[in-house]
């Protein structure tokens, strides 16, 4: 999928409006338990705008913001947001560092409105080799956040998906030590209990923005069976109806999980 409308359109049925009659649609059918989002084109948004990137990673974080009430909305229980790869430390170190400023800033800030909104937040990741204030903030956070019933947000900050198996295998092993007949009869559920965070679902929807079409080391183990939809629209336009497009477009696919079509 490559939705290229304007996520402002505002035409629709009588009495409601564009992103209200998408909101309708999609409540009409099944939603996702897990959602993945890779938030891409940031930079892009901001350049062609002549402003700097870090302007739009600010405006980034905006769209996260606007999508939190839709996702709470259509009672997705679970989203990832892809905010820090393992591999974005390659970028400039102006800009490495006022998206750590950033993350600081998000998580100080915003702690109030999650609780407000029932939202329970988890970074997810290497986090905790972040700088020591990221992983303050990121850890208060997800303390004071615990109680959140309605959505639980994971942020995957200095995360990647190759990461994510190697540390689960590694404490797999570790946990059957001098156990080797045991550890040779571990499968999948056994496994899934050492990922980063062992109570979130397999994914249901990865979304990318920005017409990318790849996966970027984002939740390989739990996205194997993931509907993948992509968008042209760049993260920072990126709102409400872009979501509810996304949604609609996945309750059209038939999900068989290697079976045969079901009648």
């Amino acid at each position: 999928m490559s939705t290229s409308e304007s996520p402002h359109d505002t035409t629709g049925a009588a009495g409601e409006t564009f992103e209200e009659s998408l909101l309708k649609k999609a409540l009409g059918g099944n939603i996702p338990a897990h959602i993945g989002i890779v938030m891409d084109g940031n930079g892009r948004w901001a350049v062609s705008r002549g402003l700097k990137r870090s302007e739009g990673h600010r405006a980034g974080v905006e769209s996260l913001k606007r999508c939190l009430p839709a996702l709470l909305r259509l009672g997705v229980k679970f989203c990832t947001f892809y905010v820090f790869s393992t591999e974005n430390w390659k970028r400039p170190r102006e800009e490495v560092q006022f998206l750590m400023d950033l993350i600081l800033e998000y998580a100080k800030e915003d702690r109030s409105e999650f609780i407000r909104q029932g939202i329970r937040v988890i970074p997810i990741g290497r986090w905790k080799e972040m700088p020591r204030q990221v992983v303050q903030a990121l850890s208060r956070l997800s303390l004071d956040t615990a109680g959140g019933d309605k959505l639980t947000v994971l942020l995957a900050v200095n995360y990647g998906g190759r990461q994510e198996i190697i540390d689960a295998a590694k404490h797999l092993a570790l946990s059957y030590e001098g156990r080797k007949k045991e550890l040779l009869a571990a499968g999948e559920e056994e496994f899934r209990q050492f990922l980063y965070e062992p109570t979130a679902p397999d994914v249901d929807l990865v979304i990318r923005t920005s017409g990318e079409m790849r996966l970027s080391n984002f939740l390989l183990w739990r996205a194997a069976y993931a509907e993948l939809v992509f968008t042209d629209v760049l993260w920072p336009d990126f709102g409400p109806a872009d979501l509810y497009k996304s949604i609609i477009e996945y309750q059209g696919r038939e999900r068989r999980f290697g079976d045969v079509r079901r009648e």
